[in-house]
C-alpha cells in the first residue's frame, strides 16, 4: 500500500485519516484516538508522503511535529475543504474532502506558524479580549449612572475622570449603595487598564527585540501592535506570491462581481484577517490626518486620494498599499525606501 497523500480531520481525541495511492484510490481509511494516531501515522505511511489538515485549532502544533519527523504537511483554510465535502459532513466525509482538496494543484495553503509566532499572536487575541471586556465595561458603566442622571463625555479617558467625581459628589443623587457598586465597577475598569498596559509593555519589548517586526515600524502608519501582528500571521511572507495576495488575504482588495466580460469592482472585500485589517486601517487614519503637513511623495499622494473620494476609500487604499510595502520588506528583507512609493 504505496500511499502518495493523506488527509487528517482533526479532532481533540479522535482523528480520522483518509489515503489515496498513485490511482487515486482510497486504500486507507482508519478512525484514530489521539494517543496513538501519529504512531500508526508513522507506521503507515512512508517519507515523501503529503499530508493535508484544515487550519483549525492544534494544526500548527501538530504539522511541527510532523514536519520535524520529515513530512511534507499543508495546511488548508476550512473554506477551501468545505466544497470538497460529500454528501453528509461527518469525520470520514471530512478527511476525505481534505485529501481531495490537497491535490488540487491551485489550491492555497496557509503557512506553518513557528511556537514564536504563536506567542506573539497569543499576545494580540488577549489583548484584544481585553478591549472589548473594556468596552463593554464602560459601556455598562454609562447605562447604569445615566439612570441617575449622570453623563460623561465620549471616549473611556472621559469616563476614568469622571468616576472619582461622581464618587466623591454627595450631592449628584447617588445612593449609598450604588455608590458601593459604581466603586466596584471602577476597580474593575482600572483592572482591565492594568491588563492591558501589561500587555502593551510586552508587545513592545517584542516589537523591540525583533528584527523583522523592527524594521516594520518604518512604514508610515505601523507601530509595534501592528508591526508584531503581522509577524504573528504572516512570518517572512513567503506563502505569497505578491503583495496583491498578502493584501487580499486581509480582504484590503476590492470585491469584484463581473459577467459576460464586463468587469464591476465594488468596495474592499473584507475577507480573511479582520483583526490585521482593522488595524492597518486606523493606522491608515492616523497617517491621513498628519499628511498635509509634510511633502513626501507617500504623502502627497494620500492627501490627493483623500481630497478627491472619501475618508474611508483613502484609508483603506493606504492601508492596502502599507500591506504591499509590508510584504516587499518581508520577503526581500529590506528596510523601507519612501523614493520608490509610487503614487
Amino acid at each position: 500500500m504505496k500511499l502518495i497523500r493523506v488527509g487528517v480531520d482533526l479532532a481533540k481525541n479522535v482523528f480520522q485519516v483518509h489515503g489515496v495511492d498513485r490511482n487515486e484510490k482510497a486504500v486507507w481509511r482508519r478512525r484514530l484516538t489521539r494517543e496513538n494516531w501519529l504512531k500508526v501515522l508513522l507506521e503507515t505511511i512512508e517519507p515523501g508522503c503529503a499530508i493535508g489538515m484544515e487550519s483549525c485549532g492544534g494544526a500548527h502544533h501538530w504539522a511541527r511535529r510532523l514536519q520535524g519527523l520529515g513530512f511534507k504537511v499543508k495546511l488548508i483554510p476550512p473554506q477551501f475543504v468545505k466544497p470538497y465535502v460529500k454528501s453528509n459532513k461527518n469525520d470520514a466525509n471530512d478527511a476525505e474532502a481534505i485529501c481531495e482538496a490537497l491535490g488540487r494543484p491551485s489550491m492555497r495553503f496557509v503557512a506553518v506558524k513557528s511556537v514564536e509566532q504563536q506567542d506573539i499572536q497569543a499576545v494580540h487575541r488577549i489583548r484584544a479580549e481585553l478591549v472589548k471586556q473594556r468596552t463593554a465595561k464602560a459601556n455598562q458603566i454609562r447605562g447604569l449612572v445615566a439612570e441617575y442622571g449622570l453623563v460623561a463625555p465620549k471616549e473611556i479617558v472621559h469616563l476614568r475622570r469622571a468616576l472619582p467625581c461622581w464618587l466623591e459628589d454627595p450631592e449628584n443623587g447617588l445612593s449609598e449603595r450604588f455608590r458601593r457598586l459604581l466603586h466596584g465597577l471602577w476597580g474593575d475598569l482600572r483592572s482591565l487598564d492594568d491588563r492591558m498596559a501589561e500587555l502593551d509593555r510586552e508587545i513592545a519589548l517584542i516589537a523591540q527585540s525583533d528584527p523583522v517586526a523592527k524594521r516594520l515600524q518604518q512604514l508610515r502608519g505601523v507601530g509595534p501592535i501592528i508591526a508584531t501582528a503581522l509577524v504573528a500571521a504572516v512570518g517572512n511572507g513567503e506563502q505569497f506570491a505578491n503583495g496583491r495576495q498578502m493584501s487580499a488575504a486581509f480582504g484590503l482588495t476590492p470585491r469584484q462581481h463581473s459577467s459576460g466580460g464586463k468587469e464591476r469592482l465594488l468596495g474592499i472585500s473584507k475577507r480573511g484577517d479582520a483583526y490585521l485589517r482593522s488595524l492597518l486601517i486606523h493606522g491608515a487614519r492616523s497617517v491621513i490626518r498628519t499628511a498635509r503637513d509634510k511633502d513626501d511623495r507617500l504623502s502627497q499622494w494620500v492627501t490627493r486620494l483623500a481630497a478627491r473620494s472619501h475618508p474611508n476609500v483613502a484609508a483603506a487604499a493606504l492601508a492596502n498599499k502599507t500591506t504591499r510595502m509590508a510584504w516587499a520588506m518581508l520577503k526581500n528583507g529590506t528596510d523601507y525606501q519612501p523614493d520608490l512609493v509610487t503614487g
